[in-house]
């Protein structure tokens, strides 16, 4: 068996698969269907500092290999996750990492603030493709400026791995990564959906309440596969690679192309325990190939 153990700056995985934030509920919906100690974490669902209705239904389509999701954050709050839920999976023998969402620099610090005091909760990753309201709505994560803001409010509150989840709705990811690297983020998520749409002819309107959605699925692999490829070469922070994957196969392609680790999002959806079947084609690759340790194939396209 090979060496699967990695590490995003400080946090120690025991293996590179992890799941992503919005599929895989808080972990404990999933419990029945695989150990959840089995992976290297678990991202839970994003998390604000005030409740969130979310948005209207419908919010979910299914689009050809893949789907459209506007369902808007919907959650209870910081203060219910740290009451509530935190108690429920602070013992689940792997990373639990917390997913923060904000709709002002400060709301963000003080979300992140607040998760910065549970013990076992060893990270957080920012999702800064949420609308700046003080900006007109214009999401964070698409300029360099807006995503510095918010990674260094961050910064200066929670101690902890810091990751930073990437929008790919840019002209230069690069950018953005190399500004939140500047800022202190310990490791880069990528890719968070892909800006798309879907129409009723017959009702001659949009599918989705709000008219457009986040695709994600084998759709966008290949553009995540690249601009994973990319953010590798141009930051010298760990990267954790999302968008599409499905397979031990999907999953080996993104560690060759730099990622130290990746997430799996909606697979889980099709098959609640894609991630355990991911971690061991992951292993049974490695050991088919003469490899000792995943270590040997990180980065290996250059």
């Amino acid at each position: 068996m090979a060496a699967l153990n990695v590490n995003i700056s400080s946090l120690a995985l025991k293996n590179p698969v992890m799941t992503a934030s919005g599929t895989f509920g808080y972990g404990l919906e999933f419990a029945d269907f695989m150990p959840l100690d089995g992976i290297g974490g678990i991202i839970v669902k994003g998390t604000t500092l005030n409740p969130r209705e979310g948005n209207d239904y419908p919010r979910m389509v299914e689009t050809a290999q893949g789907m459209l999701n506007c369902v808007g954050l919907q959650n209870k709050g910081v203060d219910y996750f740290c009451e509530h839920i935190y108690p429920q999976i602070c013992d689940i023998d792997t990373n639990m990492i917390v997913n923060v969402s904000g709709s002002s620099p400060e709301d963000y610090a003080e979300c992140a603030a607040r998760i910065d005091a549970l013990e076992k909760i060893p990270a957080i990753e920012l999702n800064i493709s949420c609308p700046n309201v003080k900006d007109g709505g214009m999401a964070f994560g698409v300029t360099c400026a807006g995503a510095a803001s918010v990674v260094k409010a961050v910064r200066a509150r929670y101690h902890k791995t810091l990751i930073v989840k990437l929008s790919p709705n840019v002209t230069d990811i690069t950018e953005i990564a190399r500004a939140v690297e500047a800022e202190g983020a310990d490791s880069v998520s990528l890719i968070n959906t892909l800006m798309g749409m879907a129409i009723d002819i017959e009702r001659r309107r949009p599918l989705l309440s709000i008219n457009t959605g986040g695709l994600s699925g084998p759709a966008v692999k290949p553009v995540a596969l690249r601009m994973v490829w990319q953010v590798a070469k141009a930051v010298k922070i760990p990267v954790i690679g999302l968008g599409g994957i499905s397979s031990a196969r999907d999953a080996i392609e993104f560690l060759m192309a730099g990622a130290t680790a990746i997430e799996i999002g909606t697979a889980n959806f099709l098959d609640p325990a894609v991630s355990i079947k991911v971690r061991d084609g992951i292993n049974d690759w490695l050991d088919a190939h003469g490899c000792q340790s995943v270590q040997e194939i990180i980065g290996v396209v250059s």
